[in-house]
């Protein structure tokens, strides 16, 4: 297929600090100072500090990249730290933007870096991807892929992307209006998106953090491979990395039959079928409740994460078995639900499903693990 025009046009000069920090880089074949110059003046947007971003965000740095912003409204926790590594355990409740920044301004001080502690939406995501060059992705739930996708595809900006669960991951590029007939977006790899449930979260699956370390340094390759022109792209070509055998395997991406360019942005959780947030209770209000002995406690986790440990007087109730009848598997009950798992993710979905069935239910922010030792665990 060939290269690509560079996206990013040169910086006028390196600095003598930045052509010594980046004189391997400068001796390569092919991208001599005038590939760094190209660094130097790029604007790339890094949707995620977390498992993915955490690499991207760290090689790209490194690599001199003049402006980078980050995208993210949560915080860091202490589970966060197997996997997302551009984070200390210092940074443990500190907003993922500001721990970031002040990694990548401790390893390389000439990079500007923007902090965008807000969630992606509709209503910020046009006008925040305009300000860059191209977008790197690496969020992990749907309605945030097809949002910056969208927003990517109607902006016409190059968008690298890629996921990671279990021990399998995924990266490519999309860019809609690429030259040479090359149109391609995140709907041709999934023209819609899996049924609600239907695909685990990292929370629920688990995730090899060396996998993300791979993924996120392929994403990070990809972007500087826009940016200078150098290389083939992964335009057209998906990567799939299945860490336990130690392969890689590609599958090439053609454009959707009759599928037409994204003309404006829509409602992505309807889209994707999420269902509106459960009310949730912190671990000091559910002490408090407990104190009333007004609630009624589940665990929505395997019977092998309740026997390695669980809150006092609890039920177990794993979360298939109480989305499959969410008034059968309680049956009455006129004391509030309060529905826990491990970080907040599936007991969400299951005080969802009982409120859906009339039972007044909430979820524990946090899991299990925001309940302190000894605090009724």
């Amino acid at each position: 297929m060939g290269s690509l025009p560079p996206v990013v046009q040169p910086a006028d000069r390196l600095d003598d600090d930045q052509a010594e920090r980046s004189a391997r880089t400068i001796a390569l074949p092919g991208f001599g100072a005038i590939g760094q110059a190209r660094l130097a003046a790029a604007r790339v947007l890094v949707l995620g500090a977390g498992g993915l971003g955490s690499p991207v965000l760290q090689y790209l740095a490194a690599a001199g990249v003049g402006v980078i912003g980050v995208v993210d409204d949560d915080v860091v926790d202490r589970s966060n730290l197997q996997r997302q590594v551009i984070h200390q355990t210092a940074s443990v409740g500190e907003a993922k933007t500001a721990s970031a920044a002040r990694a990548i301004a401790a390893l390389t001080p000439h990079v500007t870096v923007r902090q965008h502690a807000v969630r992606l939406d509709r209503g910020n995501a046009l006008a925040l991807f305009a300000e860059y060059d191209l977008i790197v992705d690496g969020t992990d739930n749907f309605s945030t892929r097809y949002l910056a996708n969208d927003a990517a595809a109607i902006l016409r900006l190059p968008y690298v992307w890629g996921s990671v669960l279990r021990y399998d991951g995924q990266v490519t590029v999309f860019w809609e209006g690429a030259p040479h007939d090359r149109s391609l977006d995140y709907r041709d790899l999934h023209p819609v998106p899996p049924a609600p449930g239907e695909v685990l979260s990292c929370a629920e699956a688990g995730v090899l953090a060396t996998a993300c370390a791979t993924i996120g340094a392929m994403m990070a390759t990809e972007a500087i491979k826009l940016i200078t022109g150098l290389g083939e792209p992964l335009l057209g070509r998906v990567q799939t990395l299945d860490a336990l055998s130690g392969s890689w395997a590609e599958f090439r991406l053609r454009r959707a039959p009759g599928r037409v360019p994204v003309a404006e942005l829509i409602d992505y959780e309807e889209f994707c079928g999420v269902e509106p947030a459960a009310p949730t209770v912190t671990a000091g209000e559910l002490a408090s409740l407990r104190q009333s002995g007004a609630v009624r406690l589940v665990d929505v986790r395997e019977p092998h994460e309740h026997e390695a440990g669980h809150l006092d007087g609890d039920e177990l109730v794993p979360l298939g078995i109480l989305l499959d009848d969410p008034r059968g598997a309680l049956g009455d009950s006129p004391a509030l639900v309060v529905a826990y798992c491990a970080t907040g993710v599936r007991s969400a979905r299951a005080a969802s499903a009982l409120r859906a069935v009339g039972l007044d239910a909430v979820s524990l922010a946090g899991g299990f693990a925001a309940v302190p030792a000894g605090a009724g665990r």
